[in-house]
């Protein structure tokens, strides 16, 4: 609450620099006046045109200062626009997304395991004037703040949440770079996580259990299947007890599957029930 406290207070004050009395005075006056006739003379006529006019591209923004103030609330463009010589400044703002790598760091995680991070930043200016006012170079300060961040944000996870919550973790970087850049006039539209690396004796320590844990759900599957084919076979035999015509079924089945994988004589004993017809005659 403290830190809200404190960032909205810091927010109204910039606000309040840049709502200050903006009249430039009698001697502000005075060379904005001397400035705009040393325009329209005719030595300078020409040189006051291309100094005097300017343009801006659809996805850039001019904020103007003239005598140090910035001119009006909301920046310039696109377009054309008149500046007078001598005592207007102008700064252009690219307002297009602009993606950065966040270099490898090296992260100590909470379980005590050391892993190398990286990742990608997309951002963009949404106000122009705060941009420019309140920090000296926009860029460069989000490329700091996205790299202390991600050593901030991974340092409060295990390694099994760096390795499987990469979203998760994306979004609340997004969040914080988003509220902190706010008063920079930034935007921070995205946060991805590209590569996490392990140490090579973890990989392998990994790779064995992994290894240990496939062998032993495939002895738990060989296991159910022997039991439930035991289980099979016991319900065949059960029925096949019920009646004894299907087990000379089943003999016989059993020689012809026998007779052809092989070429050979097989001789096998007749069922006494079909004996006993001859035997009567």
């Amino acid at each position: 609450m403290e830190m809200e406290t404190h960032s909205k207070r810091r927010q109204s004050s910039q606000e309040d620099l840049l709502d200050d009395d903006r009249s430039l005075g009698c001697c502000g006056w005075t060379l904005v006046i001397l400035a705009g006739i040393l325009a329209i003379l005719p030595p300078f006529c020409l040189i006051s045109v291309f100094c005097c006019f300017k343009i801006v591209k659809e996805y850039e923004r001019a904020v103007i200062f003239r005598l140090g103030r910035i001119v009006d609330k909301k920046p310039k463009g696109p377009g054309i626009f008149v500046i007078l010589p001598c005592t207007d400044s102008m700064v252009k703002v690219d307002l297009r997304t602009v993606s950065f790598d966040i270099p490898p760091q090296e992260i100590l995680t909470k379980d005590s395991v050391t892993v190398c991070v990286d990742g990608v930043v997309y951002f963009r200016v949404s106000d122009p004037i705060k941009s420019v006012a309140n920090v000296s170079n926009a860029d460069f300060a989000t490329r700091l703040l996205a790299q202390t961040t991600l050593r901030n944000m991974l340092g409060t996870k295990n390694l099994a949440e760096v390795l499987s919550d990469r979203e998760t973790i994306a979004h609340g970087m997004q969040s914080t770079l988003d509220d902190a850049t706010d008063q920079w006039g930034i935007k921070v539209e995205r946060v991805e996580i590209k590569d996490v690396k392990l140490p090579l004796q973890l990989q392998r320590a990994m790779a064995a259990e992994a290894e240990a844990t496939r062998e032993a759900r495939a002895k738990v599957i060989a296991a159910e299947g022997e039991m439930n084919a035991s289980r099979a076979l016991k319900e065949a035999s059960l029925v096949i007890a019920e009646s004894p015509s299907a087990l000379q079924l089943r003999y016989l089945q059993t020689l012809s599957t026998i007779a052809a994988e092989k070429n050979s004589t097989i001789v096998f004993p007749l069922p006494m029930d079909m004996m006993s017809q001859f035997m009567r005659k």
